[in-house]
């Protein structure tokens, strides 16, 4: 806990008052429940959500916020999409950290913490197509990508430096600040701002701002352990039977 004098408490509210922002209107913007009240008055500390919001929405560095930097701003480059941690073996060499259904939920929020990469498993592939870059493969979860990626299938994504680098009409792995998610991306007029796109078309394309981002991977391979059963069979046996159906119809008509 802090305490009302306690410098952090003085830099939060400082940041709060030098936006013009009643107490609400800053925990709202923030996502703390009903006022920053008690947080100016050192009951609640600031969470790493807060320290987090701070950054992201008004570039307040985090170590100026408790008093052990005089440089109150970071400049965060809107475009930056690198992978903020990238892990390596005994042998020093990249490898490639799979991040299953389950970590995927904690995965936003860890991004920049290496003790946590460390508990998850990590390979290498000894292939030419996963040589001189960062990749790292997710699990699919949900529908939305069906037909091509189904759920518990797992996507190798190539570390993308900036959102310039990313091409039209790919797939990525697009790592939010509260998820993260495997859709096709399509560029807008607006920079600032991208579309990501479902392939399974009952879903809505999402608009999402740049900054937004943490990081992007592109897709370039996946796993599948669907090989005793092709996604295809069911539908298939559906458009023959809806085939025979139709000829049936025709036949009558004909009569």
């Amino acid at each position: 806990m802090g305490t009302p004098g306690s410098i952090e408490i003085k830099h939060f509210k400082e940041v709060r008052e030098e936006n013009n922002y009643t107490q609400s209107e800053f925990a709202s913007l923030l996502g703390i429940k009903n006022s920053t009240a008690d947080i100016e008055r050192g009951r609640t500390k600031l969470s790493g959500k807060v320290v987090a919001e701070l950054l992201r929405q008004f570039a307040i560095n985090p170590l100026w916020l408790f008093g052990q930097s005089g440089q109150k701003y970071l400049k965060i480059s809107k475009g930056d999409v690198s992978p903020k941690v990238v892990t390596v073996d005994n042998a020093d060499n990249e490898n490639i950290v799979l991040v299953n259904q389950k970590a995927a939920a904690g995965y936003p929020h860890n991004v920049q913490d290496v003790e946590w990469y460390n508990q998850l498993p990590a390979f290498d592939i000894p292939l030419p197509e996963f040589r001189n870059a960062t990749y790292r493969g997710f699990q699919i979860e949900g529908d939305s990508m069906l037909p091509d990626y189904r759920p518990g299938e797992w996507v190798m994504g190539k570390a993308v430096p900036s959102i310039e680098e990313a091409s039209n009409n790919r797939v990525y792995v697009v790592v939010m600040y509260d998820s993260v998610l495997v859709k096709k991306l399509q560029k807008l007029p607006d920079p600032s701002k991208v579309l990501l796109i479902s392939l399974n078309e009952e879903y809505l394309p999402l608009e999402v701002n740049v900054h937004d981002i943490q990081e992007i991977w592109q897709v370039n391979s996946k796993l599948t352990f669907n090989l005793d059963n092709p996604s295809n069979s069911g539908l298939f046996q559906e458009l023959q039977q809806s085939m025979e159906e139709l000829k049936k119809e025709l036949k009558s008509f004909k009569k």
